[in-house]
């Protein structure tokens, strides 16, 4: 940072530093636009971990980077390439069904060949952009830098609408994740959710890439999810920690690159990683001490 505030450091004292940091407007905007993104990359990541598309979200993720360099090339916001590609390449995953003979390897293959494909065309028009393309690392890795009221307007109407959406679909999504062939034969349309989810999912993604840059959405999508399926099988809760631990994450990551030179997508990637690789640590250490326990009791009980 080039600036004599963020030269000074953390001062430890929050309010104080909350205050200077949110003087300057685009720093105002970072965190709503972090918030809204956070909230939903928690929401949408915490189904898409429980219907086990985890590839499917990593492509998708990896597909908003020739989307945002695709709309450079024509001289647009890359905001609209994100989501164009994003969106559009979540309907074509969607055209295999998961149900049926092979439907989870043929996905598994046609996300596959999406991914290679669309990755191939991103390198393509950066290498077709004539000019001085100087955001690719912003592209690639997030940026606070340059987020103005007007992006963070579209990711609030973009996330109110899809976490609207999966409000209503909810309910039944969750019980054709869980047990699909029993909400088929009760009536459930398993088939229509299944589009629908993967449409949410690539909004999801195109909006959280604005923020973490493409090659690292896919942390902020899966690992807060996934730490919260560790932490309790309980739905309600296990979402709402996913959540908190999405906020939580991004937070604090922009306040780390705020004061440093690195890209803040490198802050929110450690960050989660940190707080996933601690929980599977504290839950294996528990589940040994669990079955220690047996061993120290004495034959035949108490004397």
């Amino acid at each position: 940072m080039n600036w004599t505030l963020a030269e000074t450091g953390w001062s430890w004292n929050p309010v104080y530093d909350l205050q200077q940091m949110w003087a300057y407007p685009f720093m105002v905007n970072a965190f709503r636009a972090g918030t809204i993104a956070a909230v939903l990359a928690a929401v949408i990541g915490w189904f898409m971990v429980l219907r086990r598309q985890s590839f499917a979200g990593h492509t998708l993720a990896q597909v908003s980077f020739p989307g945002a360099a695709c709309a450079t090339l024509l001289g647009i916001s890359a905001v609209y390439g994100y989501f164009a590609f994003c969106v559009g390449a979540a309907v074509v995953i969607a055209a295999i069904p998961r149900a049926g003979h092979g439907g989870l390897a043929q996905e598994s293959a046609l996300t596959g060949t999406v991914q290679a494909f669309l990755l191939s065309c991103g390198f393509l028009f950066v290498a077709l952009y004539k000019g001085f393309l100087g955001g690719v690392n912003s592209l690639l890795f997030g940026s606070f830098l340059g987020i103005n009221t007007t992006q963070v307007t579209l990711l609030a109407v973009v996330a109110a609408l899809a976490l609207g959406t999966l409000a209503v679909i909810g309910r039944p999504l969750l019980f054709a994740s869980v047990d699909p062939g029993v909400a088929a034969a009760r009536g459930v349309p398993v088939r229509a959710l299944s589009v629908g989810f993967l449409v949410l999912l690539g909004a999801a993604t195109a909006e959280t890439a604005q923020i973490t840059g493409t090659l690292l959405v896919f942390a902020l999508l899966v690992m807060p999810a996934a730490t919260a399926q560790q932490l309790t099988a309980r739905p309600a809760a296990s979402l709402g920690l996913s959540v908190t631990i999405a906020l939580a994450v991004t937070w604090v990551a922009l306040i780390a690159a705020y004061y440093s030179p690195y890209p803040l997508g490198f802050y929110v990637t450690t960050f989660a990683f940190g707080l996933y690789a601690l929980t599977r640590i504290v839950r294996a250490l528990a589940l040994a001490a669990t079955r220690r326990l047996p061993a120290l009791q004495p034959v035949g009980g108490a004397i």
